[in-house]
């Protein structure tokens, strides 16, 4: 038996909160978690949403069923199963979705915000570490990374970078974790980094993102 691999066209979904326009000071990319939809998720962050932001929210390439083969579906960003091409291809994605919206416009001019939620904490850090777009200032949240920041991003590429990291004490996903251990690790590699909690769970609090809006 032999491998192979061939690269195709894929049609990718992602959703807006706002209209781009010459009045639009900052853009918000959003990247969901583990079994979410973008669709869904985009409605979290409504409250950032005026006349001169807009929210982009991508869509991990694969979905699948949460429960059985019927019902309420989900999305992921990658898996462990073919994981370095699955990497390449939503970096491909993500940049070409960036270069979509912002083609037409000075980047320069508008404030690049890049916050990642769960499991997309990785996909934006990897993103980043791609190199391709431009970012003003990083936000994760409920971000866990088992084998260090180093292991989905340089740290350099964040050290000028404003980067604050969020989540809620009660954190399902936390819960078993020394949050002050949890802290330091992901401050040996960002030391500026700024950390925001909330008494809340898995989840993007709509308080704590007010707060957070620049």
């Amino acid at each position: 038996m032999q491998e192979h691999h061939l690269q195709v066209k894929r049609t990718a979904r992602y959703f807006t909160l706002g209209t781009l326009n010459e009045r639009t000071k900052q853009v918000w990319f959003v990247l969901h978690g583990y079994g979410q939809l973008a669709q869904f998720f985009i409605k979290k962050f409504d409250v950032l949403n005026d006349s001169q932001t807009v929210i982009v929210a991508p869509e991990a390439l694969s979905r699948f069923y949460l429960q059985g083969v019927s019902g309420r579906v989900g999305a992921t960003w990658m898996t462990k199963e073919e994981r370095a091409y699955e990497i390449d291809d939503y970096i491909f994605y993500l940049n070409q979705l960036y270069d979509t919206l912002l083609e037409e416009r000075n980047p320069n001019n508008i404030q690049i915000n890049m916050l990642g939620f769960s499991q997309g904490n990785a996909t934006l850090l990897r993103w980043l570490n791609n190199g391709h777009v431009r970012y003003d200032r990083v936000v994760i949240w409920a971000g866990f990374f088992g084998n260090g920041i180093a292991d989905v991003i340089a740290p350099a590429k964040l050290s000028n970078v404003p980067t604050t990291l969020v989540y809620g004490t009660q954190d399902e996903y936390l819960v078993q974790v020394d949050l002050d251990k949890y802290e330091a690790d992901i401050k040996t590699d960002i030391p500026h980094l700024a950390v925001v909690t909330f008494d809340g769970k898995h989840t993007i609090d709509r308080e704590v993102l007010k707060n957070l809006k620049l």
